[in-house]
């Protein structure tokens, strides 16, 4: 486990493509043990790591909780209005401070910019637990319900709908490319992946073989889709630009009719919270297509991994 320790885990890219391999070979491991009757496996005992809450958070902090003590160490939970960070003491004097007492952190933010000041002035693992441009643990978990779902991550195609911009879809297209799955992006002109993403994507998958597009059509975005991805339209902090965004990416809502232009066995997926009739209707969420709760239950798993490896 040595070849990661010490290393940040801000981007999808902060990793290589056989590293990424390496966590989530681990993660199937240490979810076979888990059910095998190993609810502890203490390879990180008397470890501690920070976590940090800007935003709400309920997957995110209860799986990184409770993955710590699995893993025989113990977690520091702590509102960034708790901190004195909420008083204005700088990112940089908090990592300098808070790197003397534990062993990582993990932060949850606003503005990607942060994490990156905060992994610079610490001199400890330092996780992104989401940003406004990137959800790295969740295309962890996202992945590794591929994998178990399909048997295979390279050739496999991804369909997601919605805000091409989206945290959630940047690390997505990222992961995709860096593993040798095809990704197609069905937005709405204006909600477009970020140049720097698709450029670094492009980047991963000309070694990987992994496809990157972006379209303008459900029917482009999901014919012969292996999974059909989804995530809100309307993020923590769009909330002044609810009705826009709305009002332009309802034509990629998630229904029975989408899922049937999929491949016959597709699988349906969601990082959740889900916001049920908007992005996706009760009938995909709740039916036979979902794998929303294996994946969000293989954050626990990943994050293990991820945690075993770098701290």
């Amino acid at each position: 486990m040595g070849s990661l320790r010490g290393r940040d885990y801000i981007s999808v890219v902060d990793l290589s493509p056989e590293e990424l391999t390496t966590v989530l070979e681990l993660s199937r491991d240490f979810k076979r043990r888990f059910y095998g009757g190993e609810r502890v496996i203490p390879v990180l005992q008397g470890k501690t790591l920070m976590l940090i809450f800007q935003k709400p958070s309920t997957r995110t902090r209860v799986s990184f909780e409770v993955a710590m003590k699995q893993l025989g160490g113990f977690t520091v939970t702590a509102n960034w209005t708790e901190l004195q960070l909420g008083r204005g003491e700088t990112v940089a004097d908090t990592a300098r401070t808070l790197s003397r007492y534990v062993d990582g952190m993990a932060a949850r933010v606003y503005r990607h910019s942060d994490l990156v000041e905060l992994a610079q002035y610490a001199t400890v693992p330092v996780i992104n637990a989401l940003s406004d441009l990137e959800h790295p643990v969740q295309a962890l978990a996202d992945f590794l319900t591929i994998w178990e779902k399909k048997g295979r991550i390279a050739g496999v195609n991804i369909a997601f709908l919605g805000d091409g911009a989206d945290n959630v879809a940047h690390s997505l297209i990222l992961m995709a490319a860096s593993l040798g799955a095809n990704i197609r992006v069905g937005t709405a002109k204006g909600y477009e992946p970020l140049p720097r993403i698709l450029e670094l994507a492009e980047e991963r998958a000309r070694r990987s073989g992994a496809s990157i597009d972006v379209v303008y059509t459900v029917e482009e975005a999901v014919r012969g889709a292996d999974v059909v991805y989804t995530d809100v339209w309307v993020s923590m902090g769009q909330e002044a630009e609810a009705e826009r965004r709305v009002r332009d990416l309802s034509p990629f809502r998630v229904t029975s009719e989408v899922m049937r232009l999929a491949k016959p066995d597709a699988i349906f997926m969601h990082c959740l919270p889900a916001k049920r009739g908007y992005e996706v209707v009760d009938e995909v969420i709740d039916g036979p297509w979902s794998v929303v709760w294996d994946q969000a239950e293989n954050r626990l798993h990943t994050q293990k991994a991820l945690l075993a490896l770098l701290l």
